[in-house]
């Protein structure tokens, strides 16, 4: 962990009209994370999205959803 955030490397398309998504790993740097698309992009079903990766950065101990949700 690097200054109190962490960088979620996600993994996402659509099939369909529905959004496939992954969590490959979390990841102290996001030079890590980056590292790691570059090791996936040939395996199996990522090389045919190689450019469907996103890192996300999370600040840790910080409040997500904080206004609730509304159920459709």
């Amino acid at each position: 962990m690097t200054n109190g955030r962490v960088y979620l490397l996600w993994h996402s398309y659509e099939v369909d009209d529905c959004e496939v998504s992954k969590l490959l790993g979390v990841y102290s740097t996001e030079e890590r994370a980056a590292d790691r698309i570059e090791r996936s992009r040939s395996l199996p079903g990522f090389v045919d999205h190689p450019d469907d990766f996103v890192i996300d950065r999370y600040e840790i101990d910080a409040d997500k959803w904080t206004e609730g949700f509304v159920r459709a």
